[in-house]
């Protein structure tokens, strides 16, 4: 049986295929079909909405993101058909982006930033249990955590202007692909900003991580 940690884990690695390769392959081969692109972006637009209800059936409780995901579909699909145009549908990724991005930096004003939160949900209780001492008794590190989440936000708001310039000025046809390359592209950006700032952090601070463990350079 699965623990929560390791269901969230396995749960991150199905996402990919559900929540972007699959509306992708829906579009492309519907257009491929001769499908007109409002109805074949709908088609796809519909896998992740039916996604978010599936969680929140089984969870049996309102989830806040699951919640936002329908809503945002609703919109953008009131949307398209007010303005007859598709590409009120492909908006739909620069919203959920631009709000992820205000919600990181609101979380900059909470009492723990997004980066320690998401770090949390995929350690295991041993690992967790350092995670937070390293919070309480290290300032360095809390400063990290703040930066880092600062640069998540920031990041996602640039994405989601670049999804706006997308979206409204390219060919409607290269839009999808193009929204998951962006995705890609900003993921790899961050994961290796992440990782080196926070090297250089801490190396300058006297420190590196060792896992989860922070340790002294003269120990290393």
């Amino acid at each position: 049986m699965m623990t929560g940690n390791s269901g969230v884990r396995a749960s991150l690695r199905r996402l990919p295929l559900l929540e972007i390769l699959a509306p992708l392959v829906l579009f492309y081969g519907l257009r491929w079909l001769g499908v007109n692109q409002f109805v074949a972006l709908l088609a796809g637009s519909v896998i992740p909405a039916v996604g978010a209800v599936r969680g929140l059936v089984a969870e049996r409780r309102i989830s806040g993101v699951r919640v936002f995901v329908l809503g945002t579909m609703a919109v953008t699909v009131a949307g398209s058909f007010i303005s007859g145009s598709p590409r009120a549908l492909l908006l739909r990724s620069a919203i959920l982006t631009v709000a992820l991005g205000f919600f990181l930096l609101s979380t900059l004003f909470f009492r723990r930033p997004f980066l320690y939160e998401a770090a949390r949900v995929v350690f295991d209780e041993d690992k967790q249990q350092i995670w937070e001492r390293n919070w309480d008794e290290v300032p360095v590190f809390r400063q990290l955590l703040w930066r880092i989440s600062l640069i998540w936000g920031l990041a996602c708001l640039a994405d989601a202007a670049v999804r706006v310039v997308v979206a409204l000025l390219l060919p409607v046809d290269v839009v999808p692909v193009l929204d998951d390359g962006l995705l890609v592209v900003t993921l790899v950006v961050l994961v290796a900003v992440q990782r080196f700032y926070g090297r250089a952090f801490l190396r300058r601070n006297g420190l590196r991580l060792h896992g989860v463990h922070l340790v002294p350079l003269a120990e290393a």
